[in-house]
C-alpha cells in the first residue's frame, strides 16, 4: 500500500506517522482548515456522507461507531463507488466480542462502556458486532475480513466485489 485516503482523518496525525504512505486527509471544511501542511498529505475537505476521494485504500478510525446504520450505509456505498475493481476499505473499530465473560477487565466490559458513551453523544452511534459489520458489509457491497483484534480494537477490511 503506497496511498491511502483517511476519511474523517482530522488533521492528518494518523498519515502523518507513516511519512512512507502518501495520503488524501479528507475531512469537513472547518476541520480541514486548521490541518497543518504534512510531507506526503493532501488534505481535501468535504462531506464524506456527499461523496469521498478515489483510491484504491480507503481509511476509517472510530469513525462508524459514531453514525446509525442507515449513515453508515450512505458512507460505505460513496466508498464503494469511488473504489476500483478489488479495492478495499480498512476500519479500525472495536467489535463488540461473542462470549460473555463480564469481568471488569474483560473486552465486552470495555465495549460496552463505549457504547454507553457513544449513546450519550450520538445519535444513532453504538459499537458493533462482527455479525452487524457483516450486515453493513453485504448492503454496502462489500464482502469482510476481520484481519486482528489487539485489546479493544479490531481492525477490519471490506473487500469491493463486483
Amino acid at each position: 500500500m503506497t496511498e491511502i485516503i483517511d476519511v474523517a482523518g482530522g488533521t492528518g496525525a494518523t498519515l502523518a506517522k507513516y511519512p512512507q504512505i502518501k495520503g488524501i486527509n479528507f475531512d469537513l471544511p472547518h476541520v480541514i482548515k486548521n490541518a497543518a501542511p504534512l510531507p506526503g498529505v493532501e488534505h481535501i475537505e468535504g462531506d464524506m456522507f456527499e461523496s469521498v476521494p478515489k483510491g484504491a485504500v480507503t481509511f476509517m478510525k472510530w469513525i462508524l461507531h459514531d453514525w446509525s446504520n442507515e449513515h453508515c450505509l450512505k458512507l460505505l456505498r460513496n466508498c464503494w463507488n469511488t473504489l476500483p475493481e478489488f479495492g478495499k476499505v480498512v476500519i479500525v473499530e472495536s467489535v463488540v466480542p461473542k462470549y460473555t465473560n463480564t469481568g471488569s477487565s474483560s473486552k465486552l466490559s470495555n465495549v460496552m462502556g463505549d457504547d454507553m458513551v457513544l449513546l450519550a453523544l450520538y445519535q444513532g452511534g453504538k459499537e458493533r458486532s462482527l455479525k452487524e459489520f457483516e450486515a453493513l458489509a453485504k448492503q454496502s457491497g462489500f464482502a469482510v475480513e476481520l484481519i486482528c483484534n489487539a485489546a479493544t480494537y479490531s481492525v477490519l477490511e471490506f473487500h469491493k466485489k463486483e
